[in-house]
């Protein structure tokens, strides 16, 4: 990271920008050009692991490129402000909070996986726990990602 001086690396400042948000960018490869599509979330760690849930359809190109390649990126961030430079262009700046990560992604097959994914994207969008069933799971297609590796920076109001 060039400016280690905004670099995170407490979890718990990570994890406050991936509670305070509510969607990221999913980049996967798609030949000559990369494909990247914004998707709500929910999240756990397990074993020192980052996992993210996402949905969507059970068709398209999103799955097609998933399938094709499990390499992926996903970025997140919240907190983002312009910071004005008055007359001088080059002074402009914002203030942000962000969260990268590589790792893969997959389409979760196994019916209580699904549901937990789901239930814990819907605690992790509204805040409340959801009864769900095979019959909701069935629906949609759920995504894991499970980050390899990842960083976490930020630049705040100056005072």
């Amino acid at each position: 990271m060039r400016r280690s001086d905004r670099e995170i690396v407490e979890w718990n400042e990570i994890q406050k920008i991936l509670e305070n948000s509510r969607y990221l960018h999913l980049a996967l490869f798609d030949d000559e050009y990369p494909y990247i599509v914004p998707l709500h979330y929910g999240y756990e760690t397990i074993d020192g692991k980052v996992n993210f849930y996402m949905h969507g359809a059970k068709e398209g190109h999103k799955i097609d490129l998933i399938k094709k390649n499990g390499n992926a990126c996903i970025e997140i961030e919240n907190n983002v402000e312009l910071l004005s430079g008055g007359d001088v262009p080059c002074k402009y700046s914002s203030t942000y909070s962000s969260f990268v990560a590589r790792g893969k992604v997959a389409i979760v097959s196994d019916e209580k996986e699904k549901i937990h994914a789901l239930q814990t994207m819907m605690f992790h969008q509204t805040g409340r726990k959801f009864e769900m069933d095979g019959k909701m799971a069935v629906m949609v297609e759920v995504f894991k990602f499970t980050a390899d590796s990842y960083s976490a920076k930020a630049k705040t109001m100056p005072q």
